[in-house]
């Protein structure tokens, strides 16, 4: 637990410092969050051990995660939106910083605190994502995701050949209303009058671009707007890397195969899975989500495997062309019922599901 504490809690001080003195400290932020643990990844040695199965492991890291995502939030307002804090043409990379923080700590602490089965878990985790303008997230992926994975009833499944720049209004647009949808189900189904969560989502999030408008103005809102939706996007790009191309196949009365080792990316690198609270482990969390993220299990010789850390892939899939060299024959190999890490891609048009 004490590797997980420091990957994802040690930057904070760095970004205090970035935001409310600037100078050096704003660069030195920006180079740990987006450089520091694809260099560790590289250097350390890749993770083979399991930590057996536990209940409540690791919940006090994640509420401890939601409540410093707060405090920054907060501070953003004042010291990046507003006239507090670090001033002029370095608000720019303070503001990448922390966005990159949100994207790769808050998330994963969210989703945890999401599909944990305390309701004040779950609210906190709701409340980081409703911060980052994407509440519906804590709908449509407990709700929708953990569903559909791996089927073309998915939005958060990329398909194979499918760029990201494609796949990114699809998922958001499709999440969005495919967890209304199953919020709206649920709110017919349940016994007693309930608000709907998209409204709390949505007062949350006015409230602070108000916030940010009375603290900078204009200025100010489009500060926080963009920390946001560079978020988001990482948000996206995890769903699009830990997914692409991979299928479950349909069954002769319709059903979908269970879930299994095959239907999610993993990663082996231990700075990016400690700072992502062991997100790179992702097929056993689809097997099993309420799995606390200490004790995920990884098995290489059944999960298919990434060449580089999440936080690499996720650049190269910025790149369309980089990224099917690297993955379609990786997916091929799968489909196929082997790894293929040395076969060019197969020379066919994208597949539409």
């Amino acid at each position: 637990m004490t590797g997980f504490a420091i990957a994802t809690l040690g930057p904070v001080p760095l970004l205090l410092l970035a935001m409310g003195l600037g100078g050096p400290s704003v660069w030195l932020a920006l180079a740990v969050m987006g450089g520091l643990v694809p260099l560790l990844d590289r250097l350390l040695p890749e993770v083979e051990g399991n930590v057996a199965p536990s209940d409540g492991m690791g919940e006090g890291l994640t509420i401890t995660l939601g409540l410093v995502h707060t405090g920054l939030v907060a501070l953003a307002l004042v010291w990046l939106c507003g006239p507090g804090g670090v001033q002029g043409w370095s608000v720019l990379p303070a503001a990448l910083a922390l966005a990159l923080w949100f994207g790769q700590v808050s998330h994963p602490g969210a989703h945890e605190l999401i599909h944990r089965p305390r309701r004040m878990s779950r609210r906190l985790g709701r409340g980081v994502y409703a911060s980052l303008l994407f509440g519906h997230h804590a709908s449509a992926h407990p709700k929708v995701h953990h569903r559909w994975v791996a089927s073309p009833h998915d939005p958060n499944t990329a398909r194979l050949g499918e760029s990201f720049w494609r796949f990114l209004p699809r998922a958001w647009a499709g999440s969005f209303m495919a967890g209304l949808r199953a919020e709206r189900r649920d709110l017919q189904r349940a016994s007693r009058k309930r608000r709907h969560p998209y409204l709390g989502d949505m007062a949350i999030a006015l409230g602070l671009c108000a916030l940010a408008l009375a603290a900078g103005g204009a200025r100010g809102l489009l500060i926080y707007v963009a920390i946001c939706a560079i978020a988001q996007l990482q948000i996206l790009q995890s769903d699009y890397v830990q997914h692409y191309g991979l299928l479950r196949q349909s069954r002769a009365n319709g059903r979908f195969e269970p879930v299994g080792p095959l239907h999610s990316w993993n990663t082996p690198h231990a700075a990016s899975a400690a700072m992502m609270l062991n997100a790179p482990r992702h097929s056993d969390h689809h097997m099993h989500p309420q799995r606390g993220y200490p004790t995920l299990q990884l098995e290489r010789a059944d999960m298919p495997v990434l060449p580089h850390g999440l936080p690499v892939m996720a650049t190269l899939a910025l790149f369309p062309r980089r990224w099917r060299r690297v993955m379609d024959a990786r997916v091929a190999g799968c489909r196929s019922g082997r790894t293929a890490p040395g076969t060019p891609p197969p020379e066919t048009p994208p597949q539409r599901f």
